[in-house]
């Protein structure tokens, strides 16, 4: 007759067996649907959450949720940067609690208090720094989780950290896809920097009207690109070999716009000692391009207008008109439409320029492209100025990538421009998040801590004290941490620590 200790023992076997089998998993999402299914049976929890992120990108990129409807897993997932799961992986250890609504360390999180949580246990995956957690919340029988329910959690968590890392690291990313590959085999842009797809709409719209010998108006915010795109449009054209030639609108006073555009004939006006050669003359044969079109006045607009109907002009003081045998892209930030029911723009003279039109996004809509600008920016920098090469921080990428660029491009190239004279200034072989940001004020003692910033905080903490550990011996450091002697010198550098840095107390002792 079996006893209720043999039922108990066959129990474990089985937790045990499919534990290694989950090993066999080739592709993560089976891995992830198994290994809830797994975690929830064995531990009798009421809603079980997994998630796993690529700590290089530094973004979740997996997550898979069981016995929680689509909304639950959104508000677990909304409010992951600043509750239970941030802690967890900033402490890197399991936190655990009878009843998340009473525990001082988490009822005045809102998400607590909104979904009335009781009992929780959230687990790291992995160690060196966590690649995920376990997330697992209420239980179907009442009470908290048991310390078996905790330790079989665990031993889950250390069995699917190596499977998920490999499969993680097999993974293609997203980001690492260079979605403007093929525009670019038959679009020269080398002025425009990145791979998002986004950006490949742009450049695919772009390769379809250089060769074509009509105008372009290119919109979008100031600072995208518009100039570069308008550069590249014209070095793909039937006139790549002649002139191309650029008038800034909003640059140039209104008195001055008529001999700026067509020029002068000596004598023509007080400043004209000799023949003044216009825009339009000067790109002869070539591409003339109008930024910033909006700003126009109404004379200037209908001095454009004619330009643009009958292909010819007539120079300041000249008795004869003469023809203008030029492409012309113009450009502006305004909404023009808005403007012509404003009766600010000319409604013919806006049919004229909008025969065909491309829109460059905005950086927000192109965060991908961001550290690939970044590494551009600082390269060109470093070499405009004759500077050895730097690299860039991991810290200082992240914090890029996350910020808000009112400048767009534009504004992003000026930034690390300026960062990479700082860096040189320290001196310093990585450009820092400092470097970038020197203004930032560090959050306060009670800031809620993002999901990132307290991994970085853990990721900090585990390296130093490795370090210490070892006498700063970098050679065995690297050797307990499983990692390349060069890549803890990147951590080192990156972390800016140093020998005088001493780890404060891990939480919970």
């Amino acid at each position: 007759m079996r006893q209720a200790g043999d039922e108990h023992n066959d129990r474990e076997c089985e937790f045990y067996r499919r534990l290694l089998d989950l090993g066999a998993q080739e592709e993560i999402e089976p891995l992830l649907d198994e290994a809830l299914s797994l975690v929830v049976e064995v531990t009798g929890a009421a809603a079980a959450y997994l998630e796993l992120y690529d700590g290089e990108a530094a973004e979740t990129i997996f997550w898979r949720g069981q016995g929680c409807s689509a909304e639950d897993v959104e508000a677990i997932r909304a409010s992951i940067s600043r509750g239970i799961v941030a802690q967890t992986i900033g402490a890197g250890r399991t936190l655990e609690s009878p009843s998340a609504r009473s525990d001082p360390r988490f009822r005045d999180l809102a998400s607590v208090n909104q979904n009335e949580i009781e009992a929780v246990l959230c687990v790291p995956v992995g160690t060196r720094p966590p690649i995920g957690v376990v997330y697992l919340q209420g239980r179907v029988r009442p009470g908290p989780f048991s310390a078996a329910d905790r330790e079989r959690t665990e031993l889950f968590a250390r069995q699917l950290a190596p499977v998920a890392d490999r499969l993680v690291a097999r993974r293609p990313s997203r980001d690492r896809t260079d979605h403007t590959r093929d525009v670019r085999a038959r679009f020269a842009c080398p002025g425009l920097v990145g791979r998002s797809g986004v950006l490949a709409q742009v450049l695919h719209q772009a390769s379809l009207v250089a060769p074509l010998d009509i105008d372009v108006l290119l919109t979008g915010p100031s600072g995208t690109g518009k100039s570069a795109l308008a550069a590249a449009i014209a070095g793909s054209g039937p006139r790549r070999h002649r002139a191309f030639v650029t008038l800034n609108c909003a640059a140039i006073p209104d008195s001055l716009f008529e001999s700026e555009l067509f020029g002068a004939e000596r004598g023509a006006h007080s400043t004209a000692s000799r023949r003044m050669l216009g825009k339009v003359e000067a790109a002869e044969g070539g591409t003339l391009f109008l930024d910033e079109i909006g700003e126009l006045s109404p004379a200037a607009q209908a001095k454009l207008l004619h330009l643009l109907q009958a292909r010819e002009y007539m120079p300041l003081g000249a008795s004869a008109a003469v023809h203008a045998d030029v492409r012309i892209i113009s450009a502006t930030n305004a909404d023009l439409r808005a403007r012509v029911r404003s009766r600010g723009f000319r409604e013919d003279l806006y049919y004229r320029l909008h025969v065909l039109s491309i829109e460059m996004p905005a950086l927000a809509d192109r965060r991908e492209d961001i550290p690939e600008l970044v590494e551009h920016f600082c390269a060109e920098s470093c070499r405009r100025h004759g500077l050895p090469r730097l690299t860039v921080s991991r810290r200082a990428m992240l914090a890029c990538r996350e910020a808000p660029w009112p400048g767009h491009v534009r504004q992003l190239a000026h930034a690390i421009e300026a960062a990479v004279i700082r860096a040189h200034g320290n001196p310093s072989r990585t450009l820092m998040e400092h470097h970038v940001f020197p203004d930032a004020e560090p959050a306060g003692e009670d800031a809620p801590v993002t999901f990132h910033a307290a991994t970085r905080m853990f990721q900090k903490r585990y390296v130093l004290e490795a370090l210490e550990r070892n006498g700063w011996n970098i050679t065995e450091t690297a050797r307990q941490l499983d990692l390349a002697r060069s890549y803890l010198y990147n951590l080192i550098g990156d972390f800016e620590l140093r020998r005088d840095d001493h780890p404060g107390p891990s939480r919970g002792d």
